[in-house]
């Protein structure tokens, strides 16, 4: 088996040809499903790689194509067992419509790929490897593909049970209106109120309007939030919070000569 190969200086944990993944993807996945990602990665067009935490993706695929002969697909390297294995699935998928349609399919999650994602979520939901709450997400996810696991509350809740942090933090759509809450950079939002998916959210002190995911994790401030600052300096720009979006600036009307 040829050996992981790595870039100095890249954010990835470790760039990788098909079966010479495992050694790495191994301990982070769920229990009992190393043959089924074995028979996933078998083929020799493909390199993966985990990749820093990304707050707008969990993990994506790139097709051949700009002098790169293979197919590429990241995973975000923070996911718990459950997420990255759902995550790699959702890519595999991607790689599967290409191969079906022999080039780029006309639409990223069209047909082509609810198929290869369904046909690729069949041994898990028909076995009892996963979690009963995982299994039952991922039948239903089956059913009615999502373009992001994101998109799909369900599938969503059910993977983020299983989060390492999951006790000591709480979804953004849980508390009240008017709590402050620090997200993973340590910036300090205050929550409003919420719209469908997602909630406004201002950056505090400054008041820079957010939108936020309803089931982003966060933690909320210990205190009297009215009381006083909140100990600790916040920067201007802040990263954003996941699942954040900055609110547009209003356009100006344009009147008609």
């Amino acid at each position: 088996m040829p050996e992981t190969r790595a870039r100095t200086g890249s954010p990835c944990t470790g760039l990788m040809p098909g079966r010479c993944s495992l050694d790495v993807l191994a301990p982070l996945l769920p229990p009992g499903t190393l043959d089924y990602v074995t028979r996933l990665l078998d083929r020799d067009d493909l390199l993966l790689r985990l990749a820093r935490p990304r707050r707008s993706i969990l993990g994506d695929h790139r097709p051949p194509g700009r002098g790169v002969g293979v197919h590429r697909i990241s995973l975000n390297a923070n996911l718990n067992p459950y997420a990255l294995l759902t995550t790699l699935v959702h890519e595999v998928a991607h790689v599967d419509a290409w191969d079906r349609r022999g080039r780029r399919p006309a639409r990223p999650h069209g047909n082509e790929w609810q198929t290869a994602y369904a046909e690729r979520l069949e041994p898990l939901v028909t076995t009892a490897v996963l979690p009963h709450d995982v299994r039952e997400a991922l039948a239903r996810s089956r059913a009615r593909p999502r373009a992001a696991t994101c998109s799909d509350r369900d599938l969503l809740l059910a993977l983020s049970r299983h989060d390492r942090d999951a006790g000591s933090r709480v979804f953004v759509e849980t508390i009240a209106v008017g709590t402050l809450f620090r997200v993973d950079d340590g910036t300090v939002f205050r929550a409003g109120p919420m719209l469908r998916t997602r909630r406004r959210c201002f950056e505090w002190p400054d008041g820079q309007e957010y939108r936020v995911h309803g089931l982003a994790r966060v933690t909320p401030v210990v205190g009297d939030e009215r009381a006083g600052p909140v100990s600790g300096s916040w920067p201007r720009r802040a990263a954003r919070p996941s699942g954040a979006r900055p609110r547009p600036p209003a356009r100006p009307r344009r009147r008609r000569p």
